[in-house]
């Protein structure tokens, strides 16, 4: 999971530069208002880049979510420093 995260922000985030770069190196010759356009629409990429990157999966252990399998919880909350009442 995290690694397709990790690659749709990679690609994502490559997007927007790649439409920056376009935009001021090449579009701005033939037209300035479509240059502005793509960085408007460049802009609006990060954040969504970063709600993709740290969207969370159904796989996903969060610190408060208990798995079910309570011999990885005890472990898990051990690891956290928790003591779980017996």
């Amino acid at each position: 999971m995290y690694a397709r995260r990790r690659r749709t922000y990679f690609a994502m985030m490559g997007g927007c530069i790649g439409l920056f770069v376009l935009a001021w190196g090449v579009v701005r010759i033939w037209s300035i208002p479509v240059a502005v356009g793509m960085c408007v629409v460049a802009m609006v990429i990060p954040p969504l880049a970063a709600m993709v990157a740290n969207r969370r999966g159904p796989d996903d252990r969060w610190w408060d979510d208990p798995s079910g399998d309570p011999q990885s919880d005890e472990w898990w909350d051990e690891l956290d420093g928790k003591k779980r009442p017996r």
